[in-house]
């Protein structure tokens, strides 16, 4: 130990005997501190600061890319929502178009159908008539026979007289 601090006090001496040094004047010192600090800087920049601006760089250019694929994304919503405001529109005035047709058979067909019954039911009217005149050309004989026996009976009642004895009475002065 006594060695130590002799070695250590014969150091002191020596820089006393050098003389006083301007601290302004570099020394060996200065350049060694500076390899030093070169060397660190290169490490540091090397392994430390390169890898993390890679990750710095990745994060920017995926930040980057997220951003176009959201103006892209948005591009696209804005193309489907006005396709589909088209497809809509043109479904919309087709399906009014298929409305309007739909109506206009409609119309046809009910107007059809009702010229048909009204067909059927002149054709069952005149069959109606036709009937009813056969009918009533088939009863006209039989009901003129009965007519006038029936207008006697009817006379009689009303007269309170006996419309047959009478008439036979008027044929038999007109007969002599």
């Amino acid at each position: 130990m006594s060695g130590a601090v002799i070695s250590g006090v014969t150091l002191l001496s020596a820089e006393a005997e050098a003389g006083p040094t301007n601290f302004l004047i570099p020394n060996g010192t200065f350049f060694f501190v500076l390899a030093i600090f070169l060397i660190v800087f290169w490490v540091i920049a090397k392994f430390v600061v390169k890898p993390v601006q890679q990750v710095l760089d990745e994060r920017e250019r995926l930040i980057a890319q997220t951003a176009q694929d959201n103006r892209q994304a948005a591009e696209q919503d804005v193309a489907a929502e006005s396709e589909f405001k088209q497809e809509l529109a043109a479904a919309r005035s087709e399906a009014g178009g298929l409305r309007d047709q739909a109506r206009a058979e409609g119309r046809q067909v009910a107007d059809d159908l009702r010229s048909d019954a009204n067909v059927v039911v002149a054709d069952k009217l005149q069959q109606a008539s036709d009937a009813l005149r056969v009918e009533g050309e088939s009863l006209a004989p039989s009901l003129n026979t009965s007519v006038e026996s029936l207008s006697l009976t009817l006379a009689n009642r009303i007269l309170g007289v006996d419309a047959e004895s009478s008439k036979q009475q008027s044929n038999g002065e007109g007969r002599g």
